[in-house]
């Protein structure tokens, strides 16, 4: 089949590839998405699938892949480059799609940042899903380090349609070897689908500091649904309240935990140029002249 068209974008940092896939009956290959990740112009941490709608009343079907070729079932940062860029192709400033995860709604604000209806968390443990059952998830049996002293432990886990792991810490995020023992979490046989793991340190009721290994893609600036596990987390061991700033290492995000269960994304979306690939071996070829 012909190329198609995509757009290399960031949420604060987290690096998307929106690839436009309406109108096809093909899928991007974890081929492809290896061999895209593999140019450093098009490196990426997430590639956003937009597919025609399954579901009537969605605007469309949307499936990720991480940069090893997995699927991923949800991206807060993600989504956000997703709707701004159909609100500048259609003029539209709210939209419905269809995921993995479910339905999700994404609008654009008057400020020009992006909300995000990442939909509502599971906490249950078959639902994250663990190997094991743990009646109580705001803290499993989970540790790194000696057992007398371990570095880390104790993580409160959640789904926000994908696994987290947060791991609380009292000093810097940026005090541990992430990179190291990231993977190693990332695929502990507790974690039946793998999982996204983070370090939070809470600063106040109102703003977390988060770091995170991201499932597929390793270290990242930014992970919203990570940031939407670390909300929720917190304010259910009442270390913040249901809304709170959270500070990632490619920016600022906002995280409301609303009464009605659903949790709100808000944060930046950043075009940063156009091409056109093929979806089967992840050649590529850039705009002469980018788009707005």
């Amino acid at each position: 089949m012909s190329t198609a068209p995509f757009l290399k974008m960031n949420g604060l940092g987290n690096e998307i590839i929106v690839a436009d896939m309406r109108g096809r009956s093909d899928r991007v290959t974890p081929a492809a998405a290896i061999a895209i990740n593999a140019d450093p112009a098009t490196k990426f941490d997430q590639i956003m699938a937009i597919h025609e709608p399954r579901t009537p009343g969605t605007f469309a079907y949307i499936e990720i892949i991480n940069s090893d070729g997995s699927r991923a079932e949800a991206c807060g940062n993600g989504m956000r480059c997703v709707v701004q860029s159909l609100a500048a192709e259609t003029g539209q400033k709210s939209f419905v799609f269809e995921t993995i995860a479910g339905i999700l709604t994404g609008d654009e604000l008057a400020d020009g940042r992006i909300t995000v209806d990442m939909g509502k968390p599971r906490f249950g443990w078959q639902d994250i899903p663990l190997a094991e059952e743990f009646y109580d998830t705001t803290g499993i049996e989970l540790q790194v380090g000696p057992i007398d002293k371990p570095l880390l432990h104790t993580p409160s886990v959640a789904s926000m349609g994908n696994p987290h792991a947060t791991f609380w810490v009292e000093d810097d995020v940026w005090g541990y070897a992430l990179d190291r023992f990231g993977p190693l979490l990332e695929n502990h046989p507790i974690f039946l689908e793998r999982a996204n793991i983070s370090l939070a340190q809470v600063v106040s009721p109102d703003h977390i500091i988060l770091r995170t290994w991201e499932r597929g893609a390793g270290l990242t600036r930014a992970c919203g649904t990570a940031a939407c596990a670390a909300l929720v987390n917190a304010a259910r061991t009442k270390r913040t309240g249901r809304k709170a700033t959270l500070t990632l290492p490619g920016g600022d995000l906002v995280v409301e935990w609303r009464d009605d269960d659903h949790v709100m994304l808000t944060g930046p979306a950043e075009f940063e140029f156009a091409g056109t690939f093929d979806p089967a071996t992840g050649n590529w070829t850039r705009q002469q002249q980018d788009v707005a």
